[in-house]
């Protein structure tokens, strides 16, 4: 099979997915990678080129979102498909559309600067104050009290909008699930940029953190994805939802991905030519009906 892999600039030094395309090269499929920032992409061919699915890597307003969508504009297999990555790379959008599905999201406040964090009311605190298009736990602060927001300095305040979300209380640890389309791979401890540090380590992946996991993937459309969930008195809450994560600790992580990505292109594969077969039929049946009336006018 053929399949290309767009790398935005951010991610060119990144493991993962460079890994995954490296796996499937060494399995004898072919692989081109595209730099979007590198090279011009000829749209006109986008349907010679003989791909059988494009796997991209985006940042949330990349040039590789362009060239994904322009991919399945045309009806070539994407992994993910751009309206997820859009819903999930927006933190706002995610937010909205989890806690409108019934997810459980802490209560969110869309704030374009940090100077109207003040209208947020007393009784919402603690927040937790994070860039809407925020990656890799950067950026995140915590306020107490209204009392804070005099001592507060955001060093991205004029680069992002932001979202202010109830604190929610917890073990004190962030728990990240990674999937492949509807395999769950692990769950994981790892240290929350709101507290001390923690020994990473396996935790064990509970029916109802496998439920909910696989219906966040369900509900945005996601192939490969993770979500950082907490243990809050009140049940899992949601933090995060990221689409293609790093996979990290988690056991044979490159050869699952890659032959998930070997199974979704196979699937669409199968599909394409199902739908080719029904069209053929409904054709050659049309044309047989066809035939009949102007047998019995004759």
């Amino acid at each position: 099979m053929r399949f290309c892999f767009i790398v935005e600039e951010q991610y060119r030094n990144d493991p993962m997915p460079l890994v995954v395309a490296d796996q499937l090269l060494q399995w004898g499929h072919d692989v081109d990678v595209l730099e979007t920032q590198a090279a011009v992409t000829c749209l006109s061919d986008l349907t010679t080129q003989g791909y059988d699915a494009f796997v991209l890597k985006s940042l949330a307003d990349g040039p590789g979102m362009s060239i994904l969508a322009a991919a399945e504009a045309v009806g070539i297999p994407t992994i993910n498909n751009s309206r997820a990555i859009r819903l999930v790379r927006d933190k706002a959008v995610a937010a909205a559309f989890g806690r409108a599905h019934g997810l459980p999201i802490p209560p969110t406040y869309f704030v374009a600067h940090p100077r109207l964090l003040k209208q947020i009311p007393a009784e919402d605190y603690p927040l937790v104050i994070k860039p809407s298009n925020g990656s890799s736990c950067k950026g995140i602060y915590r306020l107490n009290s209204p009392a804070d927001l005099a001592a507060l300095e955001i060093a991205e305040a004029d680069d992002s909008f932001f979202l202010a979300q109830r604190y929610a209380e917890n073990t004190g640890f962030d728990i990240k699930v990674y999937v492949t389309g509807k395999e769950v791979y692990a769950a994981i401890a790892k240290k929350s940029p709101l507290h001390s540090d923690v020994d990473e380590k396996f935790i064990p992946l509970t029916p109802e953190l496998r439920k909910l996991t696989l219906h966040v993937g369900k509900l945005f459309g996601l192939d490969i994805y993770g979500i950082d969930v907490v243990e809050t008195p009140h049940g899992l809450a949601i933090l995060d939802i990221n689409d293609f994560p790093s996979f990290g600790r988690v056991p044979r992580a490159v050869v699952r991905i890659a032959e998930y990505v070997l199974h979704a292109a196979k699937h669409a594969e199968r599909k394409r030519l199902a739908r080719m077969e029904r069209n053929r039929r409904h054709s050659s049946t049309g044309k047989r009906n066809l035939f009949l009336v102007d047998s019995m006018k004759s």
